[in-house]
């Protein structure tokens, strides 16, 4: 759920076809890593090298996403969102079904550098930067704002009522 979640809503809000149905390498490299987490113990997995592998992931989602959708026509604002949806839906679920509480219900800075990476790569692209450029610097500046929310905790305020 993970894997496909976010990409599978947006595409069908785009009406792009739903990218993992035909073919078979990404279900099975989904497995593959979900057998992989399950099955190797978490005291082999050095420190928070999870997080790291999910902020890339998360980056480079969100503005795959965005891309994705300004290529099927889809208008700025909602290209935008479909970034963040992409890269944040699938975990949301996963949240869900294993009875977790959701990144949204946390304080952790996450759809903040999902938001990043797809408003960024939008923006760019409406001012002319070419999409690999534009791609390149989005990707990086999601990841750094996830990577700095890792190592110096930061998160964000709590609602004060």
């Amino acid at each position: 759920m993970t894997g496909v979640g976010g990409g599978t809503l947006r595409d069908l809000l785009i009406g792009a076809p739903v990218f993992w149905v035909r073919t078979n390498a990404t279900l099975l490299i989904c497995i593959g890593a979900a057998l992989a987490v399950w099955m190797v113990p978490t005291r082999r997995i050095s420190g928070n090298a999870l997080d790291w592998f999910d902020a890339a992931g998360l980056a480079a989602y969100a503005t795959y996403g965005s891309a994705k959708a300004i290529a099927f026509g889809v208008a700025p604002v909602p290209a935008f969102a479909m970034g963040v949806l992409t890269a944040c839906f699938g975990g949301i679920v996963r949240d869900v079904l294993a009875g977790e509480p959701s990144i949204l219900m946390k304080r952790e800075l996450y759809v903040t550098c999902a938001a990043l990476a797809a408003g960024l790569f939008v923006g760019l692209t409406l001012v002319g930067v070419s999409t690999w450029p534009a791609a390149a610097m989005s990707v990086a500046a999601g990841f750094a704002l996830r990577g700095a929310a890792i190592v110096r905790g930061w998160t964000l305020p709590t609602y004060k009522h």
